[in-house]
C-alpha cells in the first residue's frame, strides 16, 4: 500500500526563528546545555560561533558569551516565546531587580519567519554580529 500524504488541514507548518543567546554565569556550560535542549526540542538550522562581550548597562558583572541560532518550530510565535522563557528557567535563570544583571541564559527572539522583531539588532554588536553570521551560513535575510 503506498504511503498516504496528509490532508492540507493536517499538514504541519514550521516557522523559522532567529534567537539571540547570552550568558555570563558559567557561560560555556550553559551554552552547551541550551544547545542540547534546543537542538533536541527544535530543528536547529544554523548556529554562530560564540563571541565574548563586555556587559551593557550594569557593569559590575563578568563578560558575556553571545551567539545566535536559527531554528524551525511548529509552535506559533507567542507559544515559542513562552517556550524560550521556559528554557531559560530550566537553565536556572533568576530574574532579579537589575534587568541587565548576570544571567545563566538569556534567549531572545530576533526574527520570526524572516521578519525582524528586535530593534536591538541595530543597537548592539553582540546581537548583530552573531545574527549576521547565522544569516550568512543559512542563506537567509531579514525583512525590516
Amino acid at each position: 500500500m503506498p504511503p498516504q500524504s496528509l490532508a492540507p488541514e493536517q499538514a504541519i507548518y514550521y516557522h523559522e526563528c532567529l534567537i539571540s543567546l547570552g550568558s555570563n554565569i558559567e557561560p560555556n556550560l550553559n551554552f552547551a546545555k541550551a544547545l542540547n535542549i534546543i537542538g533536541h526540542e527544535c530543528n536547529l538550522l544554523a548556529t554562530s560561533k560564540p563571541i565574548r562581550t563586555a556587559p551593557v548597562g550594569y557593569q559590575q558583572q563578568p563578560d558575556y558569551l553571545n551567539a545566535a541560532l536559527l531554528v524551525s518550530t511548529p509552535l506559533e510565535q507567542e507559544a515559542f516565546r513562552a517556550y524560550l522563557k521556559e528554557v531559560e528557567n530550566r537553565l536556572g535563570r533568576v530574574r532579579g531587580a537589575i534587568k541587565s544583571g548576570p544571567r545563566t541564559m538569556d534567549l531572545d527572539m530576533v526574527a520570526w519567519d524572516g521578519k525582524l522583531l528586535d530593534e536591538s539588532y541595530y543597537q548592539y554588536d553582540y546581537v548583530r554580529t552573531p545574527v549576521n553570521e547565522v544569516l550568512a551560513i543559512s542563506g537567509r535575510s531579514l525583512e525590516k
